[in-house]
């Protein structure tokens, strides 16, 4: 009996869906490979220098050694398993110590404030200066850009001048060559038009100095509700992304002007209120299938330890208080991280040093808990040849063969997960790269 569903009967049909796939994988193309930082570091520009991100390093480094010493102490504050707790503070400590700071943003906004032209100019100049001393001293981290005021009718002329500046001088300081990984942050973005605005300034940056085009890329901050819906109702990111003509590279979350905008008292501006988690929410869905990568935004409650060493030793008591203060602001943080991390957003920002040795505690306890459980669904499933499987209590079918591929993929980009313990799992590193669970299984079924 012939089908009633022939091919030929659905011939037209079928042509219009494969216009149709075509059509959405022109405007959704596979992206490549590419590292996404865990954190970010912010600063005001007229602090920064060629070697910030190794003196934020020893700070980092003297605040773990003093307030978490071992994995004992480390999963006290935390209250994480001790055995796990002892593999994240040996890892935390060798990062600190070899890569402390992956991401920095030179700031000229929030972290910088408002002052007289004059001296932004100078900032602008001499931060330039700097990163191009780190980028020939190899002493950058491997990201690194700067954050502009906002494009707002007052702050407009001032924002270009500063950017000009900055990449003008950097640009001669190189010879032409910008740090890897270097982006312009702009600030409360509203309207498709503002980013437009950057991207014409970038162009004229490239073209002034011969730069290939598109060498300039952005991020935008979300923090405002229009950066999310637009009056009408749409929603406003995916606007925003194509505005900047394939140069945007990442949205960040900012917390606390967002929540301010919606008339959110400042003693519940906090990463865990729910009007956080819907921004979150909104990004991820505008967003999804995109390059563009996500980002969280910082904790403001400091590890800053109250009383300093002086003309005499701290007393007990003291270095008590100071314990105390320096454990809660980690707990703190790592809260709101490990909660941003359920969430899909594997990056964000950071505003004190103290902070650092947290934030990987975070991300590698997250990755490296249950290890051992993932590694072995995934090899099961692998060698099942992707036929749905249950290992114990947990029933695997391709999605979530999908969900423990990222899983390892994201471990071992932010050095979680060492690549001894991704082969765990039976595949190649060049397989795990791929980053497709289907190619990995169709690659492993023999030919018909």
């Amino acid at each position: 009996m012939s089908s009633p569903l022939s091919s030929e009967r659905l011939a037209i049909t079928r042509a219009a869906l494969a216009h149709a796939h075509l059509s959405y994988e022109r405007h959704h193309p596979e992206a490549a490979p590419r590292r996404q930082p865990v954190h970010t570091m912010y600063g005001g520009a007229h602090l920064f220098t060629a070697q910030t991100a190794q003196k934020m390093g020893r700070t980092a480094v003297n605040a773990l050694r003093e307030y978490a010493p071992d994995g004992h102490a480390l999963a006290a504050c935390l209250g994480l398993h001790e055995a796990l707790a002892e593999r994240v503070h040996a890892r935390v400590l060798t990062k600190l110590e070899r890569e402390p700071v992956e991401d920095f943003r030179i700031d000229f906004e929030d972290g910088y404030g408002h002052r007289p032209d004059e001296e932004e100019d100078g900032h602008a100049t001499t931060a330039a200066t700097e990163v191009a001393r780190g980028l020939a001293d190899g002493t950058l981290p491997p990201f690194i850009g700067i954050r502009v005021k906002a494009l707002t009718e007052e702050l407009f002329d001032r924002s270009a001048r500063t950017l000009g500046l900055f990449i003008g001088t950097l640009l001669e300081r190189t010879g032409g060559r910008l740090p890897p990984g270097f982006v312009v942050t702009l600030p409360k973005v509203s309207l498709p038009q503002e980013v437009t605005a950057l991207v014409r300034m970038l162009e004229l940056l490239e073209t002034d100095y011969g730069l290939e085009p598109k060498a300039l890329k952005l991020e935008l901050m979300v923090e405002t509700p229009r950066a999310l819906f637009t009056p009408d109702g749409r929603l406003a990111l995916p606007a925003l992304v194509e505005a900047a003509h394939g140069r945007c590279v990442a949205a960040h979350l900012g917390p606390y002007d967002y929540t301010a905008s919606l008339h959110i008292t400042a003693a519940q501006q906090d990463l865990l209120h729910p009007a956080c988690d819907f921004a979150r929410n909104v990004m991820q869905v505008s967003l999804a299938g995109s390059d563009v990568a996500l980002a969280d935004g910082p904790t403001n409650v400091l590890p800053v330890a109250p009383h300093k060493p002086g003309a005499h030793p701290l007393t007990e008591a003291q270095r008590e208080d100071n314990r105390q203060v320096v454990h809660r602001a980690w707990r703190h943080m790592y809260t709101n991280t490990r909660h941003a991390l359920e969430r899909g957003f594997y990056q964000g920002w950071d505003l004190h040093p103290a902070q650092l040795p947290v934030r990987y505690a975070a991300v590698y306890a997250f990755f490296l808990e249950g290890l051992d459980v993932a590694s072995r669904r995934l090899k099961s499933f692998v060698e099942q040849a992707a036929r749905a499987t249950r290992l114990g209590e947990v029933f695997d079918d391709a999605a979530t063969g999908q969900g423990l591929l990222n899983s390892f993929l994201r471990g071992l980009a932010c050095g979680a997960v060492t690549e001894e313990e991704a082969r765990a799992t039976g595949l190649t590193l060049e397989e795990l790269r791929g980053r497709s669970f289907l190619r990995i299984i169709q690659g492993r079924r023999p030919p018909a």
